[in-house]
C-alpha cells in the first residue's frame, strides 16, 4: 500500500497594509529629521560664495572659523548659531522690504471698506463685486 504524503499546514502570514500617508506626515516627518541633520542648512551653505558665508558667519559671531568648511564639520552650537543668525537677517530682511514698501495697509482693507460702502448705501449688487475682488486674492 502506498504511503500518503500529507503537506504539513503553513501559516498563512499576510503582509499588513501600510496606510497611505495622510495629510502628507511622512514629508513633514522626512523635513524635520532632515532639519535636525541640518540639511537645509548643509544646502543653504553649499550655494554660498565665501563672502556670503563670512557675512553670515560673522553674524553669528563666529568669526574665527574657516567659510571653506563643510557646515558638518562645524560643532552643533556653531550650527545652531548659523541658524539664528540666518533667522535674524531674515527678518531683517523682511523689516526692509516692508519699510521700503511703505506702511500701508494691505489693498483688502480698501477694497473691503468699498463693499461696506454700498453695503451702507443699499447697493448690494456692487457691495458682492467688491467681495468677489477680495476672495479672488489681492497681493
Amino acid at each position: 500500500m502506498p504511503a500518503q504524503i500529507h503537506t504539513l499546514p503553513t501559516p498563512h502570514r499576510q503582509t499588513p497594509t501600510v496606510e497611505p500617508d495622510r495629510g502628507d506626515w511622512g514629508a513633514l516627518r522626512a523635513e524635520l529629521h532632515s532639519r535636525c541633520a541640518d540639511q537645509d542648512l548643509a544646502t543653504l551653505w553649499a550655494e554660498l560664495v565665501a563672502g556670503e558665508r563670512r557675512a553670515l558667519l560673522a553674524s553669528a559671531r563666529l568669526v574665527e572659523r574657516d567659510p571653506r568648511l563643510a557646515i558638518h564639520d562645524l560643532p552643533k552650537a556653531s550650527r545652531d548659531a548659523l541658524r539664528a543668525a540666518i533667522h535674524r537677517m531674515s527678518q531683517y530682511a523682511g523689516q526692509l522690504r516692508d519699510g521700503l514698501n511703505g506702511h500701508r495697509p494691505h489693498k483688502s482693507r480698501e477694497l473691503a471698506a468699498h463693499a461696506r460702502q454700498a453695503l451702507a448705501e443699499g447697493n448690494t449688487e456692487a457691495a458682492l463685486h467688491w467681495l468677489a475682488i477680495i476672495e479672488r486674492g489681492v497681493e
